[in-house]
């Protein structure tokens, strides 16, 4: 349903646009259009899985480089894992945050095809959770927060990863991650897939945008294996348990952070503005803990992890 109110809303935003070109403004005809758009928008109210994970993949959605300009200042971005090569699917380096320094890391898809192509679609090889493992390990030694934002179809499965140790990488990041002696906010702002989402999302507090998905894997790749038919993608969704409601209900995550109607792209400041609470909020409640009490709190977080959710799995 979503997906073909999105094309309507993209039809009348077009209209709109050649409307205001013209030199003399029809008012009538914007009053109409801009009415047409707004009942469409109010149309996205009370939605399912599937609309959902078509908001959370909408190539509109922000991305981690616009949450960090909007929220984080003095951003210096750090590259490599010195051991292979640069990833740019993953994304980190330190800023300030309401004057105090964090470290922060996060999935990047791009912006256009050309920064898709760059960034490998928000897939990292192992050298990106390499370098995500470094900057935890530098926020620990010099005692910052850390922040993530979770966005990625999963871990690049090809074979270069997979010969360079992509299971490797994944499984001592949950390990390390799990011992951090610094608060650790973990942001699901798009899809989370798979080991590949997990990687940087061992956390004291997870934390999903309202629209956004987090999963095993993707729909697609569920219904391959349960039907061997791609196409019960939308039923797959039904059964995965994989919307911020859900997760919420069987203890993955800790709070939902609201989105305006028909999701984030709508209207990105107010969500910058709502994350920015949220992510204050938690940070403030760790600042509390010592090093010893960070990392019971975060072990204690995985293993009250409603049983019946395993099941579902």
């Amino acid at each position: 349903m979503v997906k073909e109110i999105d094309a309507k809303i993209n039809e009348i935003d077009n209209q709109i646009e050649e409307l205001k070109k013209a030199e003399v403004l029809d008012e009538a005809q914007l009053y109409v259009l801009k009415r047409q758009r707004h009942d469409l928008v109010k149309m996205c109210k009370n939605i399912g899985p599937h609309d959902k994970v078509f908001l959370a993949r909408h190539k509109k959605r922000p991305k981690i480089t616009e949450y960090i300009d909007n929220i984080f200042d003095d951003f210096f971005e750090q590259q490599g894992d010195l051991l292979g090569k640069e990833d740019g699917s993953i994304f980190g380096g330190i800023a300030t945050y309401h004057g105090v320094p964090v470290t922060i890391i996060g999935h990047r898809k791009g912006n256009d095809l050309n920064e898709n192509l760059k960034c490998n679609f928000g897939m990292p090889g192992p050298e990106g959770y390499r370098k995500a493992l470094r900057l935890m390990k530098q926020a620990e030694k010099f005692g910052r927060p850390i922040v993530t934002f979770i966005d990625t179809p999963g871990a690049y499965p090809g074979l270069e990863a997979e010969t360079n140790g992509q299971g490797s990488a994944i499984a001592t990041n949950l390990a390390k991650m799990s011992a951090l002696k610094v608060p650790v906010v973990a942001i699901v702002t798009g899809e989370g897939s798979r080991g590949g989402a997990l990687a940087i999302g061992v956390a004291n507090s997870v934390l999903m945008l309202e629209n956004a998905v987090y999963s095993i894997l993707s729909p697609e790749g569920y219904a391959t294996i349960l039907w061997k038919d791609s196409s019960r993608s939308d039923e797959a969704c039904e059964m995965m348990k994989l919307t911020a409601q859900d997760l919420k209900s069987f203890k993955v995550i800790d709070d939902i952070i609201p989105e305006p109607i028909g999701g984030a792209h709508m209207n990105p400041k107010a969500v910058y503005k709502t994350v920015d609470r949220y992510l204050k909020r938690e940070l403030e409640k760790y600042a509390k803990m010592n090093e010893e009490e960070l990392s019971k709190h975060r072990y204690k977080k995985f293993r009250n992890i409603d049983a019946d959710y395993l099941k579902v799995l």
